[in-house]
């Protein structure tokens, strides 16, 4: 049947991965553990399921050819959560796991990251076929980080800080092609198709929007910042051919 599982399917992420995997005419199963998504394709299977319990972790993937995991949580959960899917994939035919995982994860020492290493090596480990794609961070959150200082009177980045956003549909479309190919272990890692300073991308964000306020940049410490001074967070060679944070920014306005 080559049913294609995504988990997270009602995410950001997740829901772009099932449209592109619909558009192709692949079967897909979407598990989430919201009540009654609204918006899914037309055909789409829907299984809610907490992926933290294991009985609920068989059923999600239960007949899967492909499981695209797009569930996240923070921390030690992201870690049990990946644990309790690579269980259940052993027991139901041995489906290949496609994982999306940060840019990054292996050189900046934040909470957060660490677990996504984790999770990476649990599946590296796992015997199973499996493919995992870094990207860096969605222009979302770069948005995100600016939306939450519109009513202030100035724009706060810190300092010497690049990033190379990238468009979430872009990463659903890399994704749904790794679906639908042999395992890959480790792919490439991807990114947007520019980096800039946070402080340029505040200004052309403020261009969109209309705004006029001072950008300041504040020096932040700590071996996280540190790393990602050093470019830990980019992958300039790998850049995709997709939506510039302009355009992206344009668009959402």
């Amino acid at each position: 049947m080559n049913l294609v599982v995504v988990t997270g399917g009602t995410g950001t992420l997740g829901r772009r991965v099932v449209e592109r995997l619909v558009a192709a005419g692949r079967p897909v199963r979407v598990v989430s553990r919201r009540p009654n998504p609204r918006g899914l394709p037309a055909g789409v299977e829907f299984v809610r399921a907490d992926l933290h319990r294991r009985a609920d972790a068989d059923v999600a993937v239960a007949g899967a050819a492909v499981v695209v995991q797009c569930a996240t949580t923070y921390g030690p959960r992201d870690v049990a959560l990946t644990r309790n899917v690579i269980a259940a994939a052993r027991s139901a035919g041995r489906p290949h796991i496609v994982d999306v995982s940060i840019v990054g994860v292996d050189r900046i020492p934040i909470f957060y990251y660490r677990a996504k290493l984790e999770a990476e090596r649990l599946l590296a480990r796992s015997g199973l076929p499996w493919t995992v794609q870094r990207a860096t961070q969605f222009h979302d959150l770069v948005a995100r980080l600016f939306d939450l200082q519109r009513r202030s009177p100035v724009i706060v980045v810190p300092a010497g800080v690049r990033v190379q956003p990238v468009d979430v549909r872009d990463v659903a479309a890399r994704l749904a092609c790794l679906a639908d190919g042999a395992p890959a272990g480790r792919a490439p890692d991807i990114g947007g198709p520019e980096v800039h300073e946070l402080r340029a991308l505040a200004v052309q964000y403020q261009r969109v929007w209309g705004g006029r306020r001072p950008v300041v940049p504040i020096r932040l410490p700590g071996a996280a910042v540190r790393a990602v001074r050093a470019g830990a967070n980019l992958v300039p060679g790998n850049a995709v051919a997709g939506t510039t944070f302009t355009a992206y920014l344009t668009k959402r306005a």
